[in-house]
């Protein structure tokens, strides 16, 4: 680790240590206090649950979101595939009109002319 983490590390330690030994030599009732770590840290118990259900349900519809978008992607593909295709087919037609040689006569006119 570096020196920054294992000291910001430190620090959290600390403070944590020192709020719990404050909470214990506190002038109230050890009863009294313990009630009240206890509701305090079931009200973060349940905070957390709350947290992590909330990051599930997030990371769910981000999962769903990046299959819809994946779903997306891959129609665009193959709708840009098919319009490739009757490009191709519409240009195969517009140079051979007739299906016969005219098209390779076109083609071997163009390598000639740039030979």
């Amino acid at each position: 680790m570096s020196k920054s983490k294992d000291f910001t590390l430190g620090l959290i330690s600390g403070a944590l240590v020192g709020s719990v030994v404050a909470l214990l030599y506190a002038p109230d009732k050890g009863s009294n206090t313990r009630d009240i770590i206890s509701y305090r840290l079931s009200s973060y118990l349940d905070e957390l649950t709350h947290l992590i259900d909330r990051l599930s349900e997030e990371k769910e519809a981000i999962s769903e979101a990046k299959r819809q978008g994946d779903l997306v992607v891959e129609d665009a593909r193959h709708r840009a595939e098919d319009l490739i295709r009757e490009a191709e087919d519409l240009l195969d037609t517009i140079e051979d009109p007739e299906g016969g040689s005219k098209g390779n006569n076109s083609t071997h006119q163009k390598t000639d002319k740039s030979s």
